[in-house]
C-alpha cells in the first residue's frame, strides 16, 4: 500500500448503516458485518456518529470476503448511496448551476465522502475522463471497493441529472468477471476489463448541462459549511496531531520524516509504525499540510506559483501543479481565478 492515505481518518456511521443493511439484505448477519470493527449495532444507531475510516474499511473488507464472488457486488452496494446522504456536501452539489460546477465542487470536499479510492476529472479533445485510482487500496479489496465507489458515483451524478449518465465508454482495471452483465447495465456499455486505469469517459458538452436545483447563492452558503466540516475532521489528535502541529509551525521549511523523527528522539521506523497504528502516515500528514497551505497561499492572489511551489518544498512548479490538481481536480491558476 503506498505511503500515502487519499481518504480522510474520519466519516460519518451513515455509510457502515448502510453497508450493512446491505450485508444483512444478502444473506449475511450482523457479526459478520461488523467483525474486527469495533463497532456495534448501539453505535451505528445513534444519529451523527462518526467513526475511524479504518473501521469502514474493515466491514468492507467483511463484505468483500463473503459477497466478492458474485460479480458487481461492490458496484449494487454502491448505488445505495443517493445523495441524501451526504448531507451538506450533497445539498452543495444539488444546489450548483452546471455539471461541471457540481463535480469541481464534489472533488474539492471529498474528504466528506465515503470514498477510498482517488477521482480525478480531466478532459481530453471534447471528453470528460473521471478517473478513479484504487492503488492505495489493499489488493484483495481493491474491486469491491473500486466498484462501491464506482456504483456511488453513477447514483450521485444520475440524482443530480434525473437520469443515467450517458456514458461513451469505460475502462477498468483487473480481470473480466464471469459475468459482466451488471456492469453493462448500470454503465450503460460493456466496460474494458485489464485496463491500466480504471476510467469513465463521457462527451465534455454534458458538464455543461444546466441542473434542475441550481441555485448559487444555496451553492456558496453549503461550500462555507463544507469547508468548515471538513477542517473540522481533518484536525486530528493523539501522535499524528502532534506531527501535523509540528509541519505547521514552519510552513515555510517542511521537514522530511527523518528531521522530525530525530526531533522526537527516536528512528524513523518508530515514527512510521506509531502513525500507521492511528491509520495515518508521513505522507499523507505532508499532503494535508500542504494542501491547506496552498490554498491560503494562492488565496492571497499575490504569489506567483513558483513561489508557493518552492515554500511548499515542491523542486518544480509543475510537481505543485500536477499534486494540487490531485487533490481540488483543477490546476492551482484555475482554482485562483475562482
Amino acid at each position: 500500500m503506498p505511503d500515502a492515505l487519499p481518504w480522510s481518518p474520519r466519516r460519518s456511521a451513515i455509510s457502515v448503516q448502510l453497508l450493512t443493511q446491505f450485508g444483512l439484505d444478502h444473506g449475511l448477519d450482523l457479526d459478520a458485518c461488523l467483525l474486527g470493527s469495533g463497532l456495534s449495532l448501539a453505535q451505528l444507531a445513534g444519529p451523527g456518529g462518526e467513526i475511524e475510516a479504518s473501521q469502514e474499511l474493515q466491514v468492507l473488507g467483511n463484505l468483500a470476503k463473503h459477497l466478492h464472488p458474485a460479480p458487481g457486488s461492490g458496484l449494487l452496494a454502491g448505488l445505495r448511496y443517493h445523495l441524501n446522504v451526504y448531507g451538506i456536501w450533497g445539498f452543495a452539489l444539488l444546489s450548483s448551476p452546471t455539471l461541471r460546477s457540481a463535480a469541481l465542487l464534489g472533488l474539492r470536499y471529498l474528504g466528506l465522502t465515503f470514498v477510498f479510492t482517488q477521482l480525478r476529472l480531466e478532459e481530453f479533445d471534447g471528453e470528460a475522463h473521471a478517473l478513479i485510482d484504487d492503488s492505495a487500496l489493499p489488493e484483495g479489496l481493491q474491486t469491491f471497493v473500486r466498484d462501491r465507489d464506482l456504483g456511488g458515483t453513477l447514483r450521485i451524478l444520475q440524482d443530480l441529472i434525473n437520469g443515467p449518465l450517458p456514458i461513451l465508454r469505460a475502462e477498468l482495471r483487473g480481470p473480466a468477471p464471469v459475468d459482466c452483465s451488471l456492469y453493462r447495465e448500470q454503465l450503460g456499455v460493456l466496460p474494458t476489463f485489464g485496463a491500466p486505469e480504471n476510467r469513465i469517459v463521457i462527451d465534455a458538452r454534458v458538464l455543461d448541462r444546466p441542473l434542475p436545483g441550481a441555485n448559487p447563492g444555496v451553492a456558496r452558503h453549503c461550500e462555507e459549511q463544507c469547508r468548515a466540516l471538513l477542517a473540522q475532521r481533518l484536525e486530528r489528535g493523539g501522535f499524528a496531531g502532534r506531527i501535523r502541529d509540528r509541519l505547521l509551525r514552519t510552513p515555510g521549511r517542511l521537514p522530511d520524516m527523518e528531521q522530525v523523527a530525530e526531533e522526537l528522539h527516536m528512528t524513523s521506523r518508530t515514527l512510521r509504525r506509531r502513525l500507521q497504528d492511528e491509520g495515518s502516515s508521513y505522507r499523507a500528514l505532508l499532503d494535508e499540510v500542504r494542501q491547506a497551505l496552498a490554498e491560503e497561499l494562492l488565496a492571497t492572489g499575490a504569489i506567483r506559483l513558483e513561489e508557493i511551489a518552492e515554500r511548499l518544498g515542491y523542486g518544480e512548479a509543475s510537481n505543485f501543479i500536477h499534486a494540487f490538481k490531485r487533490w481540488k481536480g483543477v490546476p492551482p491558476g484555475r482554482f485562483r481565478d475562482r
